[in-house]
């Protein structure tokens, strides 16, 4: 049988809820059965996640005879009102967690297609059948500080931290949050370097206006777009020209067309940079010049 037109819910259509990676990959599964049937259909989003999308808020229920919810717990009053708003509709469940047979939020389905919940048998997650992308996205690890006030006036940090953070924000790049701090009390924090060696090197680019974070990214093959923060350059700046390494860019010059320009850069020619740097004999010329001061 085919409906008019569907509507896909889920707990990523809630203005309260979340979308969760899970929660959108079972989506998709259920978006690709609904097309093979040639069922066409609309999918509701959250606004504080999609904004300007088709939402529950926004949407006219008359249009539509079948809603489908997708994963997620059949609990709660944001459940329970689907079936008033789309009181007119076909309503199905796929892919959930029944916890309470019961409750208002299960019974109002005409059939729930459970994953989990009493006296059921477990069955694989929607997303269990999806499979990742051959070219994921590239990891990229920022290690970035608003912080180091001794610079005064010169400073950029905040300004550098903003500008980068949103224009990675609007990039198709899975962005993990890297701190050179190192704590042996908080577990989300390295407590060796080692440890944080492990996460950069599994890292496609650093992005970084530290000096630790060009240094130990090059040292581990990674390459660097590097963000001088202090106006007219400063430590930054200098280990770069240190390291010959090209792809610093100072506070003044900070703006998308110059990040895209050494994002392509280290994607492309600087990978082979940066592993031809880490194979080679590190640089050591202070270790040297200590080794005289102590001989004196």
């Amino acid at each position: 049988m085919t409906f008019r037109r569907a509507l896909l819910t889920g707990w990523f259509s809630f203005a309260d809820g979340e979308a969760t990676a899970g929660d959108v990959l079972a989506l998709r599964r259920a978006e690709q059965v609904v097309r093979q049937a040639s069922q066409p259909y609309d999918v509701a989003w959250s606004p504080a996640f999609r904004p300007g999308e088709l939402s529950l808020e926004t949407v006219r229920p008359q249009r539509y005879d079948l809603l489908v919810f997708v994963c997620g717990p059949l609990h709660g009053p944001q459940v329970a009102a689907l079936h008033g708003q789309f009181a007119h509709c076909r309503r199905i469940a796929v892919g959930v967690s029944v916890i309470d047979p019961h409750s208002p939020a299960v019974r109002g389905f005409d059939q729930v297609i459970a994953r989990d919940g009493p006296s059921l048998t477990a069955r694989p997650d929607l997303s269990a059948a999806t499979r990742p992308p051959q070219e994921p996205p590239p990891v990229v690890a920022t290690v970035l500080t608003a912080g180091q006030h001794e610079y005064g006036d010169q400073r950029r940090h905040d300004e550098t931290v903003r500008r980068v953070t949103a224009w990675l924000g609007a990039h198709d790049c899975a962005r993990l949050p890297l701190e050179t701090r190192l704590d042996t009390r908080d577990w989300r924090l390295c407590a060796t370097p080692e440890q944080l060696d492990a996460l950069l090197r599994r890292a496609d680019v650093v992005v970084t206006n530290r000096l630790h974070g060009l240094v130990l990214g090059l040292r581990s093959g990674v390459p660097v777009v590097a963000v001088d923060p202090v106006a007219g350059g400063a430590k930054v700046s200098a280990q770069a020209r240190a390291l010959g390494w090209p792809a610093v860019i100072p506070a003044e010059r900070l703006d998308g067309e110059t990040l895209q320009h050494w994002w392509d850069w280290v994607r492309g020619e600087g990978r082979g940079r940066a592993a031809a740097y880490a194979a080679g004999a590190p640089p050591d010329p202070l270790a040297q010049e200590l080794r005289t001061a102590l001989a004196r």
